[in-house]
């Protein structure tokens, strides 16, 4: 009979104190990373498993936090949310905790999960997603004593809550900036209804402003629809039917994007790209959430560090957990990544 693995056994491994091991397993944020590692591996290369119920009673703590899942929509979207909660999971798991899953369809809604789930789960945490204006989500947490971070920041003053978010204007700035380099002074923009999406919003503004810098006149090239491939390609349509048309356009999502490259590849005017886009070329496409599906048509996007914001998330928590100083607010940036539409 194998002999039993213990935190003792794994600290001998490892070669640190029992007391380091605890701290790994209960609050890693206080453990160096190279010892952290090394003990890390040291627990999965012996199959140690922490008592659950011990580790429970010792800190009052479940180590479950939770976090929505998102409808399906059109199967592009949905997976920027997929690859948060991938990264969510996999850094929850690495600091003791484990995720749960629920569903809802509005803020209302998810007040309502929120109630069943604490009368049903003795949870830690929440990590809310899709922050929006009046988001009644966070008082509500916040009147109850809830710990809870959002990946999204909060749009209304003041709320003073941890947050990580991704900074959605500089991206659009990006995607113009990119434009402009390669010669194009009409440059739309299609995005989501205003005001209702906060997000929306920001990613217009960083089209509108990087334009205004460049002394460029968007020239009533924007338009607003509701996210997907069809309202896209028919907002897309509209624009091309202009008296000037765009000779490139930025797009709040990869669904629209995607929409509006079928509307270019369906006029009689376009022709597939060969080398860099000019003015008088096609009509260049630029996406944003570098979904896969971007990258299979080869649809130039801004990709959002994910993962990071889901580590972050993780961090901030774990902090607030233990009652220690949060880094509060994050703001990451994210990338430009180019392929062969712009």
């Amino acid at each position: 009979m194998s002999q039993k693995v213990t935190i003792s056994t794994v600290a001998e491994h490892a070669r640190v104190s029992r007391q380091t091991v605890s701290n790994v397993l209960n609050a890693p944020h206080i453990v160096r990373e190279e010892t952290r590692r090394r003990v890390q591996e040291a627990i999965t290369e012996l199959g140690y498993r922490a008592n659950q119920a011990a580790r429970q009673m010792r800190t009052g703590r479940s180590r479950l936090i939770a976090v929505r899942i998102e409808p399906t929509r059109d199967g592009i979207n949905g997976s920027v949310l997929d690859r948060f909660l991938h990264g969510l999971t996999e850094t929850a798991e690495s600091a003791g905790y484990r995720v749960m899953l629920y569903t809802a369809t509005d803020a209302h809604q998810e007040i309502d999960a929120f109630d069943d789930l604490l009368g049903a789960y003795d949870l830690d945490a929440f990590v809310l997603t899709g922050t929006e204006r009046g988001d009644p989500r966070t008082a509500w947490l916040a009147g109850r004593d809830v710990p809870f971070v959002t990946f999204g920041r909060p749009w209304d003053a003041p709320d003073p809550h941890p947050w990580v978010d991704v900074d959605n204007a500089a991206g659009t700035a990006q995607a113009t900036r990119h434009l402009l380099a390669t010669g194009h002074r009409r440059i739309g923009y299609i995005g989501w209804p205003l005001p209702t999406s906060a997000v929306g919003g920001e990613r217009r503004s960083g089209w509108h402003e990087t334009l205004r810098e460049a002394g460029v006149d968007p020239g009533g090239l924007d338009r607003e629809t509701v996210d997907g491939i069809a309202e896209g390609e028919r907002t897309m349509r509209e624009l091309l039917a202009a008296a000037e048309p765009p000779t490139a356009v930025v797009c709040a999502s990869d669904s629209l994007a995607l929409g509006a490259l079928q509307a270019v590849r369906g006029s009689a005017a376009y022709a597939p790209p060969a080398g860099p886009p000019t003015p008088g070329g096609p009509v260049a496409v630029v996406g944003f959430d570098d979904t896969p599906v971007a990258a299979a048509i080869g649809l130039t996007s801004v990709s959002q560090p994910l993962g990071v914001a889901a580590a972050r998330c993780v961090d901030l928590l774990t902090g607030v957990l233990d009652g220690q100083p949060v880094d509060s607010p994050v703001l990451l940036q994210p990338s430009l990544v180019r392929r062969q539409t712009a």
